[in-house]
């Protein structure tokens, strides 16, 4: 069995290197997609207290220079950084390994951009970064391969507490308010609203207050809320993997102190998702809470030794269609 974990550890967890490696050693994986890993001390120290390889993105300590990482106990065959400044906003990386068996497969991390102040939650910015994704994707077509990391989006279907969100932005924006830095890389309220509907930042500050607009806003916001990046990528015939084996459950990642919502994903090719066991939420390691570590869940799949190809056809008549660019 292989286990993958795919992780945002806000803002480069500089701060929180053991809540975070209790988090993951808890898990016990043997890949680690890591997001927002701008400090290489950090990503360092990670590896080296889990016993795990390092490979980075970039270099670069910087808190606008948004870099992703991986640590992994299997051999690393080949690393490579994809930077498509006009089309993607953040590096993607890209990194094979083998398993104990001799089995190699393609592991890809990545940070599609917020922007939630953008047109329509900044969905028109992730569906051109996903297209992207796809092409340097489709080099993989008919092998073992999966993407992960933190998406800002949510998929078709899937339960949205918007309500519960607010409430958790408006104590943010009133921290925030205070002292800025304090907050860093935890959204408030004009990072969500964009400008021209700030003057209604006064009522959003009420809506928690009161159980009727909490009902209308989680209804309203469920409409809104941008899902067209993940359809994309479904509709490429990627797996979700948490959706594949938990269908009924909300799966909620982010706040980890209020989880709300479902924006981190593990997605793996038909040839992968074949012998996927096991997709869950960890919201706590050893002796460590989720939120104590970082503002977002990990998601952890497991994979079996070994693609019958009965399994590969099943799971691409599910997804409807063949992997495509």
């Amino acid at each position: 069995m292989t286990r993958i974990l795919s992780y945002n550890i806000l803002v480069g967890g500089t701060e929180r290197i053991e809540p975070l490696a209790r988090m993951i050693e808890t898990a016990n994986p043997d890949v680690v997609g890591l997001v927002e890993a701008i400090d290489p001390s950090t990503v360092e120290e990670l590896g080296r207290k889990l016993g795990m390889q390092h490979v980075m993105s970039g270099s670069a300590k910087h808190s606008k220079n948004w870099q992703v990482a991986l640590l992994s106990r299997l051999p690393i065959v080949y690393t490579k950084t994809h930077i498509r400044p006009q089309a993607i906003t953040k590096p993607v990386l890209e990194v094979c390994v083998e398993e104990e068996n001799g089995e190699r497969f393609t592991v890809f991390v990545t940070h599609l951009t917020a922007s939630f102040n953008k047109g329509r939650g900044g969905d028109g910015i992730r569906r051109r970064e996903v297209r992207e994704l796809l092409k340097f994707m489709g080099e993989k077509r008919g092998t073992p391969h999966l993407i992960m990391g933190d998406f800002n989006a949510m998929a078709p279907g899937d339960t949205f507490s918007a309500s519960t969100l607010l409430r958790y932005i408006v104590e943010i924006d009133k921290r925030h308010q205070q002292n800025p830095e304090m907050t860093h890389g935890h959204p408030y309220l004009n990072f969500v609203v964009p400008r021209p509907l700030r003057i209604f930042n006064p009522l959003l500050r009420l809506i928690p207050q009161s159980k009727l607009l909490c009902t209308l806003f989680d209804l309203a916001a469920s409409v809104y809320a941008p899902r067209g990046s993940i359809e994309l990528l479904k509709n490429a015939g990627y797996v979700d993997c948490f959706r594949q084996m938990n269908p009924d459950v909300p799966g909620f990642s982010c706040p980890a102190a209020a989880p709300a919502g479902r924006i981190d994903f593990i997605f793996a090719s038909p040839e992968l998702a074949a012998s996927l066991t096991r997709c869950y939420i960890p919201t706590e390691g050893d002796n460590v809470r989720g939120e104590e570590a970082s503002d977002h869940l990990p998601v952890v799949a497991d994979f079996g030794i070994g693609v019958e190809r009965q399994n590969i056809e099943s799971i691409i008549r599910s997804a409807g269609k063949e992997i495509t660019v």
